[in-house]
């Protein structure tokens, strides 16, 4: 599939948005979180920037971006109407969590239960995301069950290391989440590594024998249907080499992955200046990877379609 840049940024900065979000929203609803002005201010400004930026880029990628929202009448058969619904669902909790926490200087109450209820939300919008590519039965790199984990652990593991950043740079260093950051981030490159290898091995759903109903043979296409590349060539027949996905995927599994988690354990380790430094360069290193990261989710995937065009 052909990389759309505003779809890449939108699915990397709401992934960590709502992870913060949710994190933010778990601390307060188990009386973890002090409430402070300027912690609250940074923090939910942060992750409301994140998924308010990310949401508004996708508009870039639609034909009409006026009649975006019509896309909310589809929820009872879209995946994409139910995260748009989840996203203005969620926005609701999420505010009277910011004015409670920002206005009120609480965070404790009905601020509590917002921010649980805005942590729910993000989930729920973030599932609702990976299921819009998870149903897409004729992209098998999609149309596995790696892929609504992978959005999960993403956006858990982005929001983990967005909140250690936060929480150290407020004098306010939290062991657990140092370790819970570090783990998340494990995992989520363990489960990364596995769906690439997943990957690289599945094979189109169809292929041109099934397509013609011709079982005896091979079946191969003898000339294109056109004389020059189309709209379905470029946006799903998009093709990546080889050498370049390898250095791709060094460069995620550097930055996304291994470089945050070795920070996040010098952090752990060191404290003071040095794991304020350690935490917000793990920020920066795990963003720009996952950039990447979602770069390459689009481009591995294969359409069916292709098959109109004698690949295999």
């Amino acid at each position: 599939m052909h990389p759309a840049y505003s779809v890449i940024f939108f699915t990397t900065a709401t992934g960590a948005g709502y992870g913060l979000l949710a994190a933010l929203g778990l601390l307060a609803a188990l009386g973890l979180i002090p409430p402070d002005f300027w912690l609250g201010l940074v923090s939910l400004g942060i992750a409301l920037g994140l998924i308010a930026g990310g949401l508004l880029s996708s508009t870039a990628h639609l034909g009409r971006p006026e009649r975006a929202w019509r896309a909310f009448s589809q929820w009872r058969t879209s995946w994409l109407s139910r995260e748009g619904v989840a996203a203005v669902i969620t926005f609701v909790p999420a505010l009277l969590f910011a004015l409670g926490w920002i206005v009120f200087s609480r965070t404790d109450g009905w601020v509590a239960m917002s921010g649980l209820a805005a942590a729910i939300g993000s989930t729920i919008t973030v599932l609702s995301t990976s299921m819009i590519y998870y149903s897409l039965k004729p992209i098998p790199q999609w149309n596995s069950a790696f892929t609504v984990p992978g959005f999960l652990l993403l956006s858990w593991s982005s929001g983990a290391v967005l909140l250690n950043a936060v929480q150290h740079a407020f004098g306010m260093p939290s062991q657990f989440w140092l370790i819970a950051g570090i783990v998340l981030t494990l995992l989520a490159w363990g489960w990364k590594w596995a769906t690439w290898r997943q990957n690289d091995q599945v094979r189109l759903p169809a292929s041109l024998n099934s397509a013609t109903g011709l079982s005896a043979g091979k079946v191969s296409s003898v000339e294109w249907p056109h004389t020059e590349e189309n709209y379905l060539l470029k946006e799903m027949g998009f093709r990546v080499a080889r050498a370049h996905r390898i250095k791709l995927r060094t460069i995620v599994q550097t930055t996304a992955f291994s470089g945050p988690a070795t920070l996040l354990m010098i952090a752990l380790f060191a404290g003071g200046p040095v794991a304020v430094v350690a935490c917000l360069l793990a920020t920066v290193a795990q963003m720009l990877g996952l950039l990447v990261e979602r770069w390459l989710f689009f481009a591995d995937a294969k359409h069916t379609v292709i098959l109109y065009y004698g690949r295999d």
